[in-house]
């Protein structure tokens, strides 16, 4: 198995030394560095070429943001994994430019989400893709980062809500599809993966169902079982059980019960 070559740039050795101690429990990650500040992290990038860099947004004078934009141009950017203190919201804006973000403290298991998606990344040689986005976001931006997320979180509460995905980009055997939101009559999980039910197809995306749920608007998509997402526009029948428990019918035809943890949502009907 090939090594996943790390690089870690935090300016708070705390955080350096605890990430260390948690990517320990991966035998395929090697760290070969580490860096105090950003413009440290610029030259040891050049020169080592890490396939990972696990990079911290907040640091004085040369912020992670400035790393990136130093190294557009180079023949090979690494992946990006943010680190950040920065609120879960404020990095929803940057979340589909990068690979992952964690936020601090690190958690071990969205640590170990990350690393999956860093090992689908590299086996699938989607390294390009995802950076050349990230790339592309950094030039596009007017103002610095820091500011354009200082703008994002006072924003009116109803601009806000634009944030959730309309559509769902599925890979397939090097093929995409695209889903429409609006078309997904609901979503179920299995294990990994979330079956992205619609009409008669079924398409599979690896994704948590918690991540999930962060890209739906919970106004038209509600949990009504720890593993089961619906569509509350496609739902035609509610019909009560007397264990307290429900069932819904879907436009589609499909019968889905809402487990008692989630009878509340049935109240959007009556």
């Amino acid at each position: 198995m090939s090594k996943i070559r790390t690089l870690l740039v935090d300016d708070e050795p705390l955080a350096v030394r605890g990430l260390t101690i948690r990517l320990e429990a991966f035998s395929d990650v090697e760290i070969v560095g580490s860096c105090s500040n950003g413009r440290e992290a610029v030259k040891v990038i050049k020169e080592l070429k890490p396939d990972l860099v696990f990079l911290d947004i907040q640091m004085p004078g040369f912020d992670g943001f400035s790393v990136i934009r130093s190294l557009v141009g180079e023949a090979e950017i690494p992946l990006v994994v943010f680190v950040t203190a920065y609120d879960q919201y404020a990095l929803e804006a940057f979340e589909a430019h990068a690979l992952d973000y964690l936020l601090k403290p690190v958690e071990e298991d969205r640590l170990a989400e990350a690393i999956t998606r860093v090992r689908e990344a590299m086996s699938q040689r989607l390294a390009i893709e995802q950076n050349s986005r990230l790339v592309e976001l950094l030039e596009n931006m007017d103002t610095p980062p820091k500011e354009a997320l200082t703008a994002l979180l006072e924003q009116p509460q109803e601009i806000r809500e634009e944030r959730f995905d309309p559509h769902l980009r599925i890979k397939d055997r090097g093929h995409i599809t695209i889903v429409d939101v609006s078309d997904v009559d609901f979503i179920d999980a299995a294990g990994d993966y979330m079956c992205i039910h619609v009409g008669e197809k079924t398409h599979i995306l690896r994704e948590t169902m918690k991540t999930m749920e962060k890209r739906l608007d919970p106004k038209i998509f509600q949990r009504v079982h720890r593993s089961t997402i619906v569509n509350l526009d496609k739902v035609k029948e509610v019909r009560p059980h007397s264990n307290g428990e429900c069932f819904l019918t879907l436009s589609c035809g499909m019968e889905l019960k809402v487990s008692r943890s989630y009878k509340d949502v049935v109240g959007r009907f009556l």
